[in-house]
């Protein structure tokens, strides 16, 4: 198969942890491509000991980049969410995560040139058709990985990337509200339907019997609610125009809670299956987004700031992630644009092996 192995870069982005690859890199076709991803990160097992997966769904992850031929990019990502414990690689959502380093890998593959300063990179998101720009301080024609940003979810600090969309409403769903309500009752729970960049499914954790301050761990054990949580996923999936989602890896299902920490909105996010250890940035876009809506579960708790610019902090069970909202009422759904900071770090750059 690849006895010389392929080019690939293991970089964190954000919360998450990915192997980057030029897309000549590896197989056109999709199915083999798959298999091979599959071999390099060691799945399906709970390990993952014989591939470069971290056995937990945060840490195994790809991305797939090209140089864009598209007017008004520079680049082509698409982002492959590769299972731990089934032979299976899912393109069917985004995620941020793993997005604040495609700006850095484009820079150092060569498919971006480096600007002094800052280098802003224009991104064409293949899973969604959408479009974000991710700016990065750059010297010397190379990303600057070193800095005093820091993100909750990572020790210690690193240089910002700054992530700002205009398109995100609808990105998987059609449309930022799918039922076109922020209430609708699955199973007796009310929930919000919506997708601003990640379809999520957001829910009062009380109405589970929870307090929404559970940690991951308790969450995990509590085989009860999240077969109830299962359910309702289920049967969200068709109400978000996905379809059958019993194989796939969206709609998200968040449990929200009033925040504790000086934040606007706790959550407790499934990812779907297992407990997400903070929230992931499209996610997190989606709830603070649902806080927006009177109707939604989440607006009678939220604490949200006054004014047409609001930076609205999702609390998560390793801190928060704020995210900062510009208003419009002519704009779809209301919302003119959104961005986030995250950091990212180069961890290994070099060949890895499928056989």
């Amino acid at each position: 198969m690849t006895p010389d192995g392929i080019p690939c870069m293991m970089m964190r982005g954000g919360t998450s942890k990915g192997a980057y690859f030029l897309a000549d890199d590896l197989p056109s076709d999709p199915a083999e491509r798959d298999r091979l991803l599959l071999r390099i990160m060691g799945s399906p097992d709970p390990r993952q000991i014989d591939g470069i997966g971290g056995a937990d769904p945060l840490t195994s992850k790809v991305a797939v980049v090209r140089a864009s031929v598209r007017p008004g990019f520079d680049v082509d990502y698409l982002f492959l969410q590769v299972f731990v414990d089934q032979a299976l690689v899912s393109d069917g959502q985004n995620c941020g995560n793993i997005l604040a380093g495609v700006g850095a890998f484009a820079v150092e593959r060569g498919l971006v040139e480096a600007g002094e300063g800052e280098t802003a990179i224009r991104i064409y998101m293949e899973n969604t058709a959408q479009s974000a720009v991710a700016r990065i301080p750059t010297k010397g024609g190379r990303p600057v990985y070193a800095g005093e940003a820091r993100i909750d979810g990572v020790p210690g600090s690193s240089a910002p990337v700054y992530l700002a969309f205009t398109d995100a409403a609808g990105s998987s769903c059609g449309a930022l509200l799918p039922t076109g309500s922020a209430a609708t009752e699955i199973d007796g729970v009310t929930c919000t339907l919506i997708d601003n960049g990640m379809p999520v499914v957001v829910m009062r954790a009380t109405d589970f019997g929870l307090t929404g301050y559970e940690s991951r761990e308790e969450l995990e054990a509590n085989e009860a609610a999240k077969a109830r949580i299962e359910r309702i996923r289920l049967a969200a999936g068709p109400l978000m125009n996905l379809g059958d989602v019993a194989k796939k890896s969206v709609p998200k299902m968040t449990l929200v809670a009033p925040p504790t920490g000086g934040g606007a909105i706790m959550t407790r996010s499934f990812i779907p299956h297992r407990v997400h250890a903070s929230i992931g940035v499209f996610g997190a876009l989606s709830v603070a987004t649902a806080c927006m809506f009177p109707d939604s579960p989440a607006a009678a708790m939220a604490v949200l700031p006054d004014g047409v610019a609001k930076t609205v902090a999702v609390e998560h069970p390793t801190g928060n992630l704020e995210i900062l909202l510009l208003l419009d009422e002519d704009a779809p759904g209301g919302l003119k644009e959104c961005s986030f900071l995250r950091t990212t770090r180069k961890l290994f750059d070099g060949r890895v092996f499928a056989e």
